[in-house]
């Protein structure tokens, strides 16, 4: 079995996430007391976040490719970047290591495709949705890539930063998302993605008709399934 490098604390909350399914996922695959071989460095977001705030994506790249860096002297065989936004700055943090990082966009795109989905919204922070690192891996691919107008963008990153980094769970904000959601879905969206690894937090499949595509279930299937393959 490979060993994963996992870059968390962007937020803890969803990183907890990604280490639950990860176990979940190789334990399902190879029964018994297997589990996964997980090294994880927990960043401070708030670091972080100061950094997105400035639009200092250098200084968060270096903070992010040092977490690498380490994780690569430890004996991890892939990165994996515990978060949507940060994979921004993947191609400064992959110059930093010899280990592949497994892109979250790309094992999206994956999915996505698999589900013959080629028109999606994107919920994510305002850095996801707005800018194109992120969507580039879909477009790549084939995908149309769908975002909320403004007043609801900041609407989606408001709740993420706000309440979902911070371990809030809403009724009133999941009502928000779904409403946006469904306005998106009578525009022709076939599917939506949960691009920022709290929304899964809020947002689940039972809560809406249309395909829900959470990355951080995404992600951390794709990073197991590389872990226990030849």
């Amino acid at each position: 079995m490979k060993t994963i490098g996992l870059i968390g604390g962007m937020s803890w909350e969803s990183t907890v996430t990604y280490y639950q399914l990860i176990n979940e996922a190789v334990k399902k695959s190879l029964g018994g007391l297997y589990s996964a071989k997980i090294l994880l460095y927990s960043v401070d977001f708030q670091e972080i976040e100061e950094c997105q705030t400035r639009g200092d994506w250098e200084k968060s790249a270096r903070i992010l490719g040092d977490a690498a860096k380490g994780l690569e002297g430890a004996g991890a065989d892939c990165i994996v970047i515990c978060t949507n936004t940060m994979h921004k700055v993947a191609p400064q943090i992959g110059a930093r290591v010899s280990i592949p990082i497994l892109h979250i966009a790309e094992a999206t795109a994956e999915a996505l495709i698999e589900s013959g989905i080629s028109r999606v919204l994107l919920l994510g922070t305002r850095y996801t949705m707005q800018q194109d690192f992120y969507k580039e891996k879909l477009v790549e691919r084939g995908i149309e890539v769908m975002v909320p107008g403004d007043e609801d963008m900041e609407i989606v990153n408001r709740i993420i930063f706000g309440e979902l980094c911070l371990g809030v769970i809403s009724e009133e904000s999941r009502k928000e998302y779904l409403r946006i959601i469904e306005e998106q879905k009578g525009r022709g969206a076939q599917g939506v993605i949960l691009g920022c690894t709290e929304i899964g937090l809020l947002i689940s499949q039972a809560d809406t008709e249309l395909p829900v595509f959470d990355t951080t279930q995404i992600h951390a299937g794709r990073a197991a399934e590389w872990a226990v393959t030849e």
